[in-house]
């Protein structure tokens, strides 16, 4: 008879392990899927994705508890913490693990080369050496692509269009993956044609980039630009909160800074590649290759904007951009 505390970690997806009864009961093999994920166990964003990944599993018949186990790490921003989980689901010989942004992505192919990886939200696959070609993963790992850089030279866009005066722009950018270059290259090279002059900025720590954009924000011609990054997302909140002390016009890459209180995003549907990741993990667990599998890019962008908070920035958002946005926050 399964014990109350048993039943309870099944259903919070922990790492505790089905029991030999109830998976005897059950008549088939209880498949494990690692999840590696840097955002903290507590930040509500992190259950709203795995809750759609769970959910699209079990529309292809993967039921947590019964024929399903899901191992989750959390490595809430830290990058020591982030290659010890890594290397703790590896050594659990999971069926498949899912992991998010390249800074998940180099430690599990560090820690294996047989083990199937499933990625989301990573700009640059190829040019980070996790695969080989989009076409042919042709290892290990495939996945999803967060965007191409090219999107990168829309948020300067962006920026320019609800903010017409910036004339200086920060990009916050984390230096330890090779999408934190890409991007900050991508608006460079645009910077030009919009008259902007572009600042590079680490968030490597939250001291750093507090200094960083303190000593950067002095005109009311100053503005903000956040990339994509795990850290960036982990420490949303603090960037939210900064843009606002220094009244930075600010363009971000995912709805929820907007959420959060943010001005303006622009990017692929976060949920909709959990969705589609869980997908990849049915194949591969039935059998299929990640080497087999292209790695696809979004099928969805999302434009948000926070009325409060262009309203505490003194801007008027244009009518033009206003009818281009998915969600308008008042």
């Amino acid at each position: 008879m399964m014990r109350r505390r048993d039943f309870i970690s099944l259903l919070g997806g922990t790492a505790a392990a089905w029991p030999l009864a109830a998976q005897a009961q059950q008549g088939e093999r209880v498949r494990r899927v690692g999840v590696l994920t840097n955002l903290a166990a507590d930040d509500a964003e992190g259950q709203v994705r795995n809750t759609a990944f769970a959910q699209a599993l079990a529309q292809s018949g993967w039921t947590v508890g019964q024929n399903l186990q899901i191992e989750h790490r959390w490595a809430a921003g830290d990058a020591d913490r982030i290659r010890r989980y890594a290397a703790e689901l590896v050594a659990l010989t999971p069926d498949v693990i899912l992991t998010t942004g390249a800074a998940g992505v180099a430690p599990l192919l560090q820690a294996t080369r047989t083990v199937p990886v499933v990625f989301v939200l990573v700009p640059d696959p190829v040019g980070s050496g996790f695969v080989a070609s989009l076409a042919r993963p042709g290892g290990n790992a495939t996945g999803f692509v967060q965007f191409e850089y090219g999107i990168s030279g829309k948020w300067l866009e962006l920026l320019k269009e609800i903010a017409p005066g910036v004339a200086r722009v920060a990009v916050l950018r984390d230096p330890a993956i090779a999408g934190g270059q890409g991007q900050v290259a991508a608006i460079q090279a645009v910077a030009p044609s919009f008259g902007m002059e572009v600042t590079p900025i680490n968030v490597r720590d939250t001291g750093e980039m507090e200094r960083a954009i303190a000593a950067f924000a002095h005109t009311s011609r100053d503005g903000l630009i956040v990339t994509a990054s795990a850290l960036t997302v982990f420490h949303r909140d603090l960037i939210v909160t900064l843009a606002a002390r220094y009244k930075l016009p600010t363009v971000y890459v995912q709805r929820l800074f907007v959420a959060s209180g943010g001005l303006i995003s622009y990017g692929a549907n976060v949920v909709d590649q959990y969705r589609r990741a869980a997908n990849y993990v049915d194949r591969i667990l039935k059998g299929e290759k990640p080497a087999d599998l292209p790695v696809q890019r979004p099928t969805k962008y999302e434009l948000a904007i926070n009325l409060k908070t262009a309203k505490a920035l003194g801007l008027e958002v244009p009518p033009t951009l206003l009818a281009r946005a998915d969600e308008v926050i008042e």
